[in-house]
C-alpha cells in the first residue's frame, strides 16, 4: 500500500468539492445527481484529487439546502487510488464547499492458489 494511500486513511484531512469550471453550489449538486463528484484533499503535496462514484445510498444530502448554499452533505463512494480500493468519506459544507474527509481501505477477500 501506497504512503499517500496509508496517510489518507489516517484521521481526517482537509477537502474541497472540486468543481469545474465554477465552484459553485449548483455545480455539487449537478454532480451529486450525475452520481460522480471529484474531491480534493488539499493538505497533499499539490492536493490529491480524486473521481468518487457517489454511493446514493449512503451519501447523505437531508441536512444540505442546495437552494440557500447551506447546511453539508456527506459524500461516499468507492475508487481505486495507487491500485487499492478504497472508500472516499467527506463531509463538505455548502457555504464554503470545503470539510474534512478520509479514506477506508477496503479489504479484499484473500486470494486462494
Amino acid at each position: 500500500m501506497s504512503e499517500l494511500v496509508k496517510r489518507l486513511a489516517e484521521g481526517s484531512h482537509p477537502v474541497e468539492a472540486s468543481l469545474r469550471p465554477n465552484r459553485t453550489v449548483r455545480a455539487l449538486k449537478e454532480c451529486l445527481d450525475r452520481g460522480y463528484v471529484h474531491v480534493k484533499f488539499t493538505g497533499t503535496r499539490g492536493g490529491t484529487e480524486l473521481g468518487v462514484a457517489v454511493d446514493r445510498q449512503r451519501t447523505a444530502t437531508t441536512g444540505a439546502d442546495f437552494e440557500s448554499g447551506s447546511g453539508r452533505v456527506t459524500i461516499i463512494g468507492n475508487l481505486s487510488l495507487d491500485f487499492v480500493p478504497v472508500t472516499c468519506v467527506a463531509e463538505i459544507d455548502l457555504a464554503t464547499l470545503s470539510g474534512t474527509g478520509h479514506l477506508e481501505v477496503i479489504d479484499s477477500p484473500a486470494t486462494v492458489s
